[in-house]
């Protein structure tokens, strides 16, 4: 494929409007977005991850955009697996790792950070109420990390609040009869 691709993993419990917006502004800027689901060992998920790769592929397909692609194939909870699985699967030249700002300092202490930051670019997604500090950003400097930082607004809903409160008007319309339903989120 040649070009840059745009690499987005999440957790998507569930998937949002935010998700959305992200996916959608990422094809604005990149020849190839890839999504997938993954399990963060940080976060103790509320639905399996099939069910919420199900649930973000219903999103990209109603995207209908040749741009973004959801590909499970390359799932892994470590960054550095997914970025490898990607690296087998695309053809690309260069790859750029997409994070929310509310994560970026998590990076320095992932497994294989070292070995992270000579393979990919990060994409730093600004939530409102989550800037990036400046002890990240020395930190991202000292470990040479290239990142840029996107200056598009994102809005402030995050799954958890949706699990929360059961805002429906937080997730994109083509899951809300699916997560109605099958009562997706009721228990949470």
């Amino acid at each position: 494929m040649g070009k840059s691709i745009a690499l987005f993993g999440t957790s998507a419990d569930p998937p949002t409007v935010a998700h959305k917006k992200i996916l959608e502004e990422l094809s604005k800027i990149f020849a190839l977005t890839i999504s997938y689901v993954s399990n963060n060992p940080k976060k103790r998920h509320s639905l399996d991850i099939s069910i919420r790769s199900n649930l973000l592929k219903t999103l990209i397909e109603n995207l209908d955009n040749p741009k973004i692609s959801f590909n499970q194939r390359v799932s892994s909870q470590w960054a550095v697996e997914s970025i490898k699985k990607c690296k087998e699967i695309y053809e690309f030249n260069s790859i750029d790792f997409v994070i929310g700002s509310d994560l970026i300092k998590d990076i320095f202490y992932w497994k294989n950070f070292d070995k992270i930051i000579k393979e990919v670019n990060f994409f730093i997604f600004l939530r409102e109420g989550c800037p990036v500090d400046s002890n990240t950003l020395k930190m991202l400097e000292t470990h040479q990390v290239k990142f840029k930082i996107s200056t598009i607004k994102i809005p402030n809903i995050s799954s958890s609040n949706f699990r929360l409160n059961s805002n429906y008007s937080n997730l994109p319309t083509s899951l809300v009869d699916i997560i109605k339903k099958n009562n997706l989120y009721e228990s949470t």
